[in-house]
């Protein structure tokens, strides 16, 4: 024979003082963004070339101060060799309208135009557009700054400042 026990449901907290206690409140995070901006192919085109040039040209910047890195661009494929961790590739991809990178450290990813900021919620225009891994969220020109010392976000919200929204 099996015994069955069963207790009432207590409201109590961890205190013995207190009773039915608040649930603890969890702050909103934003979410990744969902879709991609859409672009025409020009202007795909033009805030692709703007960015895989400026992290070309940050790129030869490092190359300058380090003998052992190369850099090689060409056709829209850059490829940055950066030892210890290997060589990356970061291609444009036109059929797509993406940016693809290949990572030693973080493997392949691609990312898409998002306009962020242009919610229900803010101010039209005031967007800022980003490379984006739709998947997780990530935005390559953090994962370039954080893995090879790229460091293009300032530089390339006032360059590309006219260009963060080419639908306009």
């Amino acid at each position: 024979m099996r015994m069955i026990s069963t207790s009432k449901a207590s409201m109590a907290g961890l205190m013995p003082d207190s009773e039915d206690p608040e649930p603890p409140t969890v702050k909103a995070t934003e979410a990744p963004p969902a879709q991609p901006t859409e672009l025409s192919d020009e202007a795909y085109a033009t805030v692709a070339e703007e960015y895989m040039e400026l992290v070309h040209e940050k790129a030869e910047q490092i190359q300058e101060t380090r003998e052992d890195v190369e850099v090689e661009y060409s056709a829209g494929v850059l490829s940055i060799t950066f030892p210890p961790a290997g060589t990356y590739i970061i291609n444009k991809q036109p059929p797509n309208k993406q940016i693809w990178l290949s990572s030693p450290i973080s493997g392949p990813k691609r990312y898409d135009w998002v306009i962020e900021g242009e919610g229900m919620h803010q101010k039209e225009g005031g967007g800022t557009g980003e490379w984006v891994y739709l998947r997780d969220g990530t935005n390559l020109t953090e994962l370039l700054g954080e893995e090879l010392g790229i460091h293009i976000y300032a530089q390339a919200g006032e360059e590309m400042k006219g260009s963060t929204d080419p639908t306009e």
